[in-house]
């Protein structure tokens, strides 16, 4: 892009971010920052406001503000969801996760977005990561209703031989036998088989998940 097709708002953020006397990672240079992101972001489809905040919180990471940044990402992740754009949104929950590996409810959410794309490798990893995050907190009982809705809708057999596991983990085995009986079954009777029909119900669950992190805070 030439200095002429740059857009008035690009222009200003130019000046912004360089033409002011405070750096941008100074606190002056980060809140003028923060404050024109957050204009641009309000009006705003929320594709862009996605990206938008996904930059607020990189900006506050870079600043060493870690719980700011926290915020923005998890507001990203609302933006991104309720846009229906599941890749972007896993992107930046592993930011969260990368700087708070105990966010549960981020870490659930994770396990979703990888059930909806068919990643069951992944999901499994993320599923182990989110019992060890709530066994951490002491907060096991939040946990049994997402692992048996997971094997109430996937009918990958490694998957369900997982969520078994983690629901043995978190001490309640009669659950785990359920599981292990839906597997050995072909899954629950009620799982779709219709590979489209069991990402856009893994991505319900996701933002299913992520209204929960977000009623509980963005540390959740």
């Amino acid at each position: 892009m030439t200095r002429s097709t740059l857009s008035a708002d690009g222009m200003s953020l130019l000046g912004r971010l360089f033409g002011s006397r405070a750096p941008a990672g100074s606190s002056g240079g980060l809140e003028r920052e923060l404050r024109h992101l957050e204009a641009q972001a309000k009006d705003a489809p929320l594709g862009a406001r996605g990206t938008l905040l996904n930059r607020a919180g990189d900006a506050c990471l870079k600043a060493g503000n870690r719980e700011r940044a926290l915020r923005y990402f998890g507001e990203a992740i609302d933006a991104l969801l309720a846009d229906e754009q599941p890749e972007p949104a896993r992107g930046v929950a592993r930011k969260i996760i990368r700087i708070h590996p105990d966010a549960v409810r981020t870490l659930c959410t994770l396990a979703w977005l990888e059930l909806a794309a068919r990643r069951g490798t992944p999901a499994i990893r993320h599923l182990k990561d989110y019992v060890r995050a709530v066994k951490r907190a002491g907060r096991e009982e939040m946990a049994t209703g997402p692992i048996l809705e997971m094997a109430r809708t996937v009918r990958d057999p490694e998957f369900l031989e997982a969520a078994a596991e983690a629901l043995e983990e978190i001490g309640v085995s009669t659950k785990a036998d359920l599981v292990r009986e839906w597997a050995a079954g072909g899954g629950h009777p009620q799982a779709p088989e219709d590979p489209r029909e069991l990402s856009i119900l893994c991505f319900q669950g996701a933002t299913g998940s992520n209204a929960q992190r977000r009623a509980e805070g963005a540390m959740a």
